[in-house]
């Protein structure tokens, strides 16, 4: 059952993470209508996050004896009785989250903005579309709804991508600068983690090994449709899906669960 609630949780992870980086943009964006559709992203992804979060925590607590180890945060660990989505969100540490290196990386300009949801997007859009196939029906029925909003993720960044790759000498500097800070965080996409091995082996969930190929083909049709610069494998920073992160996951923790934290409990 851990598996299962890991390999949950590491989907709500993703989710949340690169929804708060895209909030971060609320009131920024470079436009009006700008603003408004990253903002509108960032909800869609948190949506996602709470789907997921409500089914791991009806896992966690239909297996608390199996369960109840693998969160060690003393925040969390004061729960009394059952735990619910904003518990698993806002009281468990930085090595608790099982997200991907990529999403968590600090905000940027809009080109660094852009490429990482363009890049995200089309990974999320391919592992979904297996999803709904999965054995495991809320897995399923998550996925299938939430491949809507994916598909428009897809088409919005990737326009974006092309616009400012193939625009002015500034934007199409950004856009590289962007390629050259994300691109060695994608690799880690690609890489299963045991929980998600596991999944893949009882058909609940989808080892990501087999999606590389027609991810990199879609990518690397957008980005010579921008006119920018084909990245070459290299080095691959992992981690993040067995707890291990950079930095600015625990920046990004302090801010998004300061208020739970500081006042337990509280309600609006």
């Amino acid at each position: 059952m851990n598996f299962e609630f890991l390999y949950t949780l590491h989907l709500a992870d993703n989710a949340l993470i690169l929804g708060h980086r895209n909030s971060e943009w609320t009131g920024h964006g470079p436009i009006l209508e700008q603003d408004i559709a990253i903002s509108n992203i960032a909800l869609d992804l948190i949506g996602q996050a709470r789907n997921f979060y409500q089914y791991a925590a009806t896992l966690y607590n239909g297996n608390k004896p199996e369960l109840n180890g693998l969160i060690k945060a003393p925040a969390f660990q004061q729960v009394t009785g059952e735990i619910d989505e904003d518990d698993l969100a806002y009281l468990r540490d930085a090595n608790e989250f099982y997200n991907c290196l990529l999403v968590e990386q600090s905000r940027g300009d809009w080109a660094k903005t852009i490429l990482r949801q363009f890049l995200f997007s089309s990974y999320q859009q391919l592992l979904f579309s297996r999803l709904e196939g999965s054995a495991d029906t809320t897995l399923s029925a998550i996925a299938e709804k939430s491949l809507k909003e994916i598909t428009y993720h897809v088409r919005w960044s990737g326009e974006w991508v092309i616009r400012l790759g193939d625009g002015t000498e500034e934007s199409r500097e950004r856009m590289i600068n962007a390629i050259d800070a994300l691109w060695k965080y994608t690799g880690e996409l690609f890489l299963s983690a045991p929980y998600e091995e596991e999944m893949a082996r009882r058909g609940g969930g989808f080892a990501p090994e087999s999606l590389k190929e027609e991810w990199l083909k879609k990518i690397t049709a957008t980005l010579e449709q921008a006119t920018l610069p084909i990245p070459k494998e290299g080095w691959i920073q992992q981690g993040g899906k067995q707890g291990i992160h950079t930095e600015q996951l625990g920046f990004l923790l302090a801010e998004m669960q300061y208020l739970q934290r500081t006042y337990p409990n509280s309600e609006w």
